[in-house]
């Protein structure tokens, strides 16, 4: 009986530390997981703003150096530096004295004011030097296949991934060479816009 009774115990205090580690895991992820924030508009983004029921107010135009787009009856808007929805909330109030319960909607429909800044590199001894288009899902083995892969005089074992977030730089030791021969994939990163690989050369 009291081996059952102690069995019992073992088990709870178990499942107890089981439950208090995931929860801590758990915490760690929501820690360092980023706040998603809306698309603020850039100088030479295509905008299309669509009014409903009135397709003669709707347009599309790219947004000028000065952040401002032309709307029709309401004149000049400032775009630059503001997520879609404010700017549909401003058209929408001064549309207001001329359309009755003016609909607005603003979509970003090119995305060219952040070209560079969602760009990824691959920097060093790799067969070509490149800078990419970021796409979604995209990790360091991709990265590095594209620029051709570590040279012959590469020091794969020494690459990094840097990263810039939130106004601090993080380095990140990337073992390329476990990657690339052993199938290793734990320091194959998933990579983030504006992300920076370096492949070092030997030290002879």
């Amino acid at each position: 009986m009291q081996k059952s009774i102690y069995r019992a115990a073992a088990f709870w205090i178990l499942l107890m530390g089981g439950f208090a580690f995931s929860f801590a895991l758990h915490a760690a992820d929501e820690k360092f997981t980023p706040a998603v924030k809306s698309y603020l508009i850039g100088v030479d983004d295509q905008i299309q703003v669509n009014v409903w029921r009135n397709p003669e107010l709707s347009l599309s135009v790219p947004v000028r150096p000065d952040g401002m787009i032309s709307v029709p009856l309401v004149g000049d808007v400032m775009a630059g530096g503001k997520a879609p929805m404010d700017v549909a909330a401003s058209i929408s109030a001064k549309l207001a004295n001329f359309v009755r319960d003016p609909n607005v909607t603003v979509i970003v429909t090119d995305l060219r004011s952040h070209e560079y800044l969602s760009r990824v590199r691959v920097t060093g001894a790799v067969g070509t030097p490149r800078s990419l288009p970021y796409r979604p899902g995209m990790t360091v083995l991709d990265a590095v296949l594209e620029a051709g892969g570590p040279s012959q005089f590469a020091s794969a074992e020494r690459s990094r991934l840097y990263r810039q977030q939130n106004d601090e730089s993080t380095v990140m030791k990337v073992e390329l060479d476990a990657i690339l021969k052993k199938g290793n994939l734990e320091t194959n990163y998933t990579l983030q816009p504006g992300d920076i690989i370096t492949v070092p050369e030997r030290l002879f």
